[in-house]
């Protein structure tokens, strides 16, 4: 596909989500949020699994720290202000990440996922077997935040269409931030370092830095995404920190396409709209998901995003 036809097909996609919450039923739009929070959950990881080579089954706990934090900064029955929140759960995520990262991104391979993992479910059972924050139950968010400057407010997020319009901006100022990031020499080098550590450390890259700040940039947009998402449903459980959303996140990026902007967000919009489609069939839903995804890692080994060549398609190795 031509970049003029990729361009295309980029203004197209956007024209039709801006367009969404005039066409569509409340059941769609809301739908269509909760997709743009996981895309943007999805494309934080890719950074890691897709630029830089780091598999990360513990990137949840800062999804849901983050959650968790506007939860606790929000009065019982009132509004929590919406900058002074957000700036606090997305640097708690970005302050975790720094902590989690500075002791992980020194170990490799199996080492690095299982160092992940541990330091995640630690903070699952933290949140699951105290009272910290509501315990197992977890917390729930009567009133969401209010978008006030002064005395005007811009937006109100208790609007369902106003909540999708925030979402859907955040989305497509954090893949503009990506994209931005890894055309920059700051992500040719982590491409380097996905490709080949040793040669970078040897060309005089301190690569320990480099994979820190993504780990610590991944957090951050991590905890953008649990930060939207606790708005969005008004509840925070211990299940946000699991490995299971981990999981979820590692095949949307695996499916959709690593090292690619578009394929966490092809991921994701394909795994949502299955997993509700075999819902409505069969109980055990889990069986038909786990056999598409079988099937597309055999057939498509660069994932749905190898199927088109959008703009952004190519892969992290081909820029190492």
């Amino acid at each position: 596909m031509s970049v003029r036809g990729g361009a295309l097909m980029l203004v197209t996609a956007l024209a039709a989500l801006l367009l969404l919450p005039f066409v569509a039923e409340k059941f769609y739009v809301q739908f269509a949020t909760k997709v743009l929070v996981m895309a943007i959950f999805a494309a934080s990881l890719n950074l890691l699994v897709g630029y830089t080579g780091l598999v990360s089954l513990g990137h949840a706990a800062f999804f849901g720290i983050a959650g968790y934090l506007l939860a606790l900064v929000t009065p019982q029955y009132e509004a929590a202000d919406l900058w002074s929140s957000l700036l606090l759960a997305v640097g708690a995520a970005a302050l975790l990440a720094l902590v989690v990262g500075a002791l992980v991104v020194r170990t490799s391979g199996i080492y690095f996922i299982m160092a992940t993992l541990a330091f995640a479910q630690m903070l699952y059972f933290l949140f699951h077997d105290t009272s910290l924050a509501g315990g197992s139950d977890g917390i729930y968010i009567y009133v969401r935040p209010q978008a006030n400057i002064g005395g005007w407010r811009p937006f109100d997020l208790e609007n369902f269409r106003h909540l999708y319009f925030v979402v859907l901006a955040m989305f497509v100022l954090v893949l503009g931030f990506l994209r931005a990031l890894v055309d920059s020499p700051f992500g040719r080098v982590i491409a380097g370092i996905r490709v080949n550590e040793q040669r970078m450390r040897a060309l005089g890259f301190a690569t320990f830095r480099y994979k820190l700040v993504c780990f610590v940039i991944g957090g951050a947009l991590a905890g953008l995404a649990g930060y939207l998402s606790a708005v969005q449903f008004g509840v925070v459980n211990p299940d946000m920190l699991g490995w299971h959303l981990s999981g979820s996140a590692l095949m949307m990026v695996i499916l959709g396409g690593m090292g690619t902007l578009p394929g966490p967000v092809l991921g994701a919009v394909t795994i949502m709209l299955l997993e509700l489609g075999f819902q409505s069939l069969t109980k055990h839903w889990q069986l038909l998901m786990g056999a598409v995804i079988v099937l597309v890692a055999l057939a498509l080994p660069q994932g749905l995003a190898g199927l088109v060549a959008l703009p952004g398609t190519a892969r992290a190795r081909d820029d190492g």
